[in-house]
């Protein structure tokens, strides 16, 4: 793989790591840096890199408005107030969305890894239900804390990490409106879940999440993502699927499909051909590549690199 495509691909989770390095040279305490990255009347999307760690205390906080955050590298746990229909603390992975009430108070603890990096929308009440198709149906508020890594949120998912990625314009206004539309369209259809699940292995799987994040190209089966949990097969299966919304082979799957979406959205010159690049992300061949791109985002690979409207 030539520089500039590692760079391209790499960006989002070398500023997280350049952040925690820095935290790390200076002994300073970990914290959460919000730089913004576009705001209009109602609306604000900022790039959030955390570098808490299981050292920091986790503090009491408020969402003063409608919270939608993609986390875009690095894991935490995240417990809300009452009124979810999902208890205990969800844990957040790479490709999963955050969700805020106004008014509510929540916590992020870091007690199994450090930091984390977040592309987060903030909306005024008022605008927010003015871009839902149908306020009345929808529910503005949130029942869930979280949406999982699901394929129905490939495509969006695939956009936003490709604009926290890019240099240049990125219609964050329009990206914005898209997620918000979409997420309560599919927010009131997510089965409700209870998760209660012993400290030590919320702590194996984070290493998992962790690990399948650096090495989504690896040798990655069911055996060996349970032996690094040191966990038996079957346990380590409803264990992860419990706490991440999604089996271990679809968690893997999808961290390979928005790789290679994140290079198929490269621009001309960084771009692989589509074999080297279904090689690169894991996939044996290119025919088993071209079909699960299929079915995750609608398009074939070919057609995800034209320039395509939002929608």
């Amino acid at each position: 793989m030539r520089p500039v495509e590692e760079e391209f691909l790499a960006k989002i989770a070398i500023a997280l790591q350049q952040a925690l390095t820095q935290r790390a040279a200076n002994g300073e305490l970990g914290r959460a840096t919000r730089r913004v990255l576009a705001r209009g009347k109602g609306w604000t999307v900022s790039d959030v890199i955390c570098t808490s760690g299981p050292s920091d205390r986790s503090f009491e906080e408020r969402h003063s408005c409608v919270s939608i955050a993609l986390v875009a590298a690095g894991t935490f746990q995240y417990r809300c107030g009452s009124g979810r229909d999902l208890m205990g603390d969800a844990l957040m992975t790479p490709g999963s969305l955050l969700l805020g009430n106004p008014g509510e108070s929540f916590e992020c603890g870091h007690q199994h890894a450090s930091g984390d990096r977040c592309l987060a929308f903030h909306y005024a009440p008022e605008y927010f239900e003015g871009l839902l198709p149908d306020p009345a149906r929808s529910r503005p508020a949130f029942r869930i804390p979280r949406l999982p890594p699901l394929r129905e949120l490939s495509p969006l998912v695939a956009r936003l990490c490709a604009g926290l990625a890019e240099d240049g314009y990125v219609p964050w206004q329009e990206l914005g409106a898209l997620c918000a539309a979409r997420i309560a369209e599919l927010v009131t259809s997510v089965p409700t879940t209870t998760v209660n699940v012993p400290p030590a292995a919320i702590a194996r799987v984070t290493s998992v999440v962790r690990l399948i994040e650096r090495h989504p190209d690896a040798a990655l089966d069911l055996e060996n993502l349970a032996q690094t949990a040191r966990l038996s097969p079957y346990h380590f299966l409803r264990t992860f699927e419990r706490l991440t919304g999604v089996t271990p082979h679809q968690f893997v799957l999808r961290a390979r499909l928005r790789e290679a979406a994140l290079r198929l959205s490269a621009p001309k010159p960084a771009r692989l051909k589509i074999l080297d690049i279904a090689l690169d992300c894991g996939f044996a061949d290119v025919s088993n590549f071209n079909r699960s791109f299929r079915t995750e985002f609608g398009v074939t690979p070919r057609e995800y690199a034209q320039p395509r409207e939002l929608h």
